[in-house]
């Protein structure tokens, strides 16, 4: 499993270079209170990794509020004696 996630990062940073080289002229992004010039490719890279970062949260929060859900259902019974 290491090494499926090391060649997946490796392929992850190859597109990067690609994606970038290719990608090399000034973009200016109007964020409506300030203005900013990236490379398209740095742009897009970083559009990229946040909604990557993004999606996992949203996931590890969804998960981490369910098992809270679950573990409250859990202590509302009391526990059973045989």
């Amino acid at each position: 499993m290491r090494v499926l996630v090391t060649i997946f990062f490796i392929l992850f940073i190859l597109a990067g270079v690609v994606l970038g080289a290719l990608n090399a002229d000034l973009v200016t992004y109007d964020l409506a209170f300030v203005q900013v010039q990236l490379p398209k490719g740095a742009a897009l890279l970083g559009a990229l990794g946040s909604g990557w970062m993004l999606g996992g949260r949203a996931a590890w929060l969804g998960m981490s509020a369910r098992r809270r859900s679950h573990g409250a259902d859990d202590k509302k019974q009391p526990p059973t004696r045989p």
